[in-house]
């Protein structure tokens, strides 16, 4: 197989190759390498290279599963790989190597797939973009002076890079829809529970945060759902996986649904001319397929959610910090002024303010759950605009050491009290308001690509639904890629 070729094609169809005996697995990976090895100084996707554990695969024999032989890329956050380091994006974890797979990752070798390296990511995934002082920014395919998002910002450049066909991801605020949003790409952010983390860590963020992929086809993203969701020994409460496979439930389209929409958000209340055009296109592809769209108010009042979700964050980070010191021993110099602030907003807040935010959690999945009601999906833009220049949303130096000087006497509360928490919302998530949704009351959403800017940036949409309804969404997202299809796009970069 030529690379031109291997380009082309998605891990459903390298797979059956590998199974028809017309490609071994070794040279699928030494094209993925051959791909990386081009693209990839442009692009620091990739952080961390498992070429020793990488070969022993390729050269099994009895190497079997759904995608037996297909090359992949983990992420460098909460996907451990026993024998290896998992940073988290952070020079306090560099050094850490884990001692065992993580649950996902272990279904993503029993799934057959020849893991071979580790995806850039932001320190403890705590930004919409991915640039972390330890392995430097990633960058957008697309558009190398962009952001491919975060915190699976690698894995989205990787996969619309053409490395890889997909890679692992995980999602705590958005972050598997922001890159799919940025990268073109397929991101489902799964119902909770429904995709295994630990055995190291439980259910991480109150539950907010979830595993998955991004990749370039719907086909893709059912059958590796379909690999790695399930219960493990470890699950605190069992999660019912839908009695049909994934990539059954694709093969056909679904019945008519009634689809709301908008674009409105109080956190950024002027969204980009291409987010509302994305939003637009989607309503407009959507009546045509016979599906019954209409504008509508938002079910919840993001910015009282965007507090509360942010509260919650916090508090968990600051667990991060500290657990991270106690098991490496890090010092201040180990973390980013930007994580050391944040860290200390959740701790000096305390126990009351995160438990009172993870009280209001139930307003939010009420509301939403009355959207339901009435309507199958909610529709929005991924991102409120283009993806950002690479940079944007640096802290300027006099203000990263100020946050060490405040992290250090624990002045948390004062800096609480100069409305820091208001500006955080606009400035963080000013850009990407409507992720979050999903994150905290545990319903599953997808970002599909139905939209690229007159600038030639992807700008995905995004579809919330009901509670276990991954398979509506998966379904709702094959139809779309056959009436606009998207998977033979890739950013044709070199270097």
């Amino acid at each position: 197989m030529e690379l031109r070729e291997y380009l082309r094609h998605d891990a459903t169809s390298l797979a059956g190759f590998v199974a028809a005996g017309e490609v071994t697995a070794a040279e699928l990976l030494s094209l993925a390498r051959r791909r990386a090895d081009d693209v990839n100084p442009a692009l620091n996707a990739i952080v961390a290279r498992m070429d020793d554990a990488a070969d022993a695969r390729a050269a099994d024999p009895t190497l079997s599963g759904p995608f037996a032989g297909v090359p992949f890329l983990i992420k460098d956050l909460a996907q451990e790989y026993r024998g290896y380091p998992t940073s988290f994006g952070s020079r306090s974890l560099s050094r850490h190597v884990a001692t065992e797979h993580s649950a996902v990752v272990r279904r993503f070798l029993d799934a057959g797939l020849v893991i071979f390296g580790k995806t850039n990511t932001p320190e403890f995934g705590a930004k919409g973009v991915t640039e972390p002082e330890l392995w430097g920014p990633a960058r957008n395919p697309w558009h190398t002076d962009h952001t491919p998002g975060g915190s699976s910002g690698g894995s989205g450049a990787a996969v619309a890079a053409g490395i890889v066909p997909a890679a692992g991801a995980n999602d705590g605020g958005g972050s598997i829809r922001i890159p799919a949003a940025c990268n073109g790409l397929v991101g489902l952010k799964p119902t909770r529970g429904l995709a295994p983390f630990g055995p190291v860590t439980g259910e991480p963020k109150f539950g907010m945060a979830v595993q998955g992929v991004v990749s370039r086809t719907v086909r893709d993203a059912a059958a590796l759902y379909d690999a790695i969701v399930g219960a493990t020994d470890g699950s605190v409460y069992p999660t019912p996986v839908p009695p049909t496979p994934f990539a059954t439930v694709i093969g056909s389209p679904p019945a008519p649904l009634r689809i709301g929409y908008s674009t409105v958000s109080a956190i950024n209340p002027h969204p980009h001319p291409e987010a509302i055009a994305a939003v637009e296109h989607a309503a407009t592809v959507l009546t045509e397929l016979g599906h019954h769209v209409e504008e509508v108010t938002p079910p919840q009042d993001d910015a009282a959610l965007a507090r509360d979700f942010l509260t919650i964050w916090f508090a968990s980070l600051a667990t991060d910090v500290e657990a991270t010191r106690t098991l490496t021993g890090a010092t201040d110099r180990d973390f980013e002024a930007d994580t050391l602030a944040l860290a200390e907003l959740g701790r000096s807040a305390g126990v009351v303010a995160a438990m009172a935010a993870l009280d209001e959690v139930n307003k939010h999945v009420l509301a939403l759950a009355q959207f339901h009601r009435t309507h199958d999906l909610f529709l929005t833009p991924t991102l409120a605009t283009p993806p950002l220049r690479v940079g944007a949303t640096t802290t300027p130096p006099l203000l990263q050491a100020a946050s060490r000087v405040i992290a250090k006497v624990h002045a948390g509360k004062l800096l609480a009290r100069t409305g820091i928490l208001d500006d955080l919302i606009e400035q963080s998530l000013g850009w990407v308001p409507y992720t979050q949704l999903a994150n905290l009351t545990g319903r599953p959403a997808i970002s599909v690509p139905l939209h690229w800017t007159a600038d030639g940036l992807p700008l995905g949409v995004q579809f919330v639904g009901r509670l276990g309804a991954d398979d509506a969404l998966l379904a709702l997202a094959a139809q779309l890629e056959q009436a606009s299809p998207w998977a033979h796009r890739y950013a044709d970069i070199s270097v």
